[in-house]
């Protein structure tokens, strides 16, 4: 009789689990923490309704529109080289959203957030698969993986409310900093570095038409945003 002994996680890859789950929790929270923070930027910067629902939108579509792309560039560059870049990336864009001083600025900065975030999700899962041999192990640490993401959204709002009593609305976004700097510092130290040696070619065609895809529903889902409430 066999016995499949797959080596099991020590603390190390456990509190690697916990450094993964801060950036999932981030990339959630930046879908929702902006919804408070509308009737004050929209005091300061004076957006359009076209540009307004571009602001709120933009970040989850390209975060959509990016997933296959970013999954496959990490697999060719690096799963944790692809995450830390996309920290640092997330980080420099979260203090250019703060600083935002136009409307046209804001969806920019939101934009590259969104291709920054994509970086985290396949990058985060994957290195939770090659940290996690033993399958029970594994189990726990894909469902605290997925938690982080509920957590994440839920408490959006909340410390979004926290920043707005106190700050100006584009506090919310210097939120990211702390994580993202925690991510950096720790992530070289408790993180494998890992590639597929058989990874496919970067398909920048393909990139291109998902991201219109995700465009082009977001076109047609602020479309019919208007439409609801011209009615």
């Amino acid at each position: 009789m066999t016995v499949d002994e797959s080596p099991r996680a020590g603390r190390r890859e456990w509190i690697g689990l916990a450094v993964l789950a801060l950036p999932c929790l981030l990339l959630a929270m930046d879908l929702t923490v902006l919804h408070l923070a509308v009737p004050a930027l929209s005091a300061d910067l004076e957006p359009s309704s076209a540009q307004l629902l571009w602001i709120v939108d933009i970040y989850g579509f390209l975060i959509a529109g990016s997933l296959i792309t970013m999954g496959t560039l990490g697999d060719r560059i690096g799963r944790r080289r692809l995450l830390l870049t996309g920290a640092a990336a997330f980080g420099v864009a979260s203090v250019l959203a703060a600083f935002s001083t136009t409307a046209e600025m804001l969806i920019t900065t939101r934009a590259l957030l969104g291709v920054a975030g994509a970086t985290l999700m396949p990058s985060t899962l994957a290195l939770i698969r090659n940290m996690f041999h033993d399958p029970r192990q594994r189990t726990v640490a894909i469902a605290v993986w997925l938690n982080s993401f509920m957590v994440g959204g839920a408490l959006g709002p909340l410390l979004g409310g926290v920043m707005l009593e106190y700050f100006w609305w584009g506090s919310v976004f210097l939120l990211n900093l702390p994580v993202m700097a925690l991510l950096l510092v720790l992530g070289p130290a408790l993180l494998p570095e890992n590639r597929d040696p058989s990874a496919g070619r970067l398909d920048l065609l393909s990139a291109g038409l998902s991201l219109v895809a995700m465009l082009s529903i977001s076109t047609a889902s602020r479309k019919s945003r208007r439409t609801g409430s011209a009615r």
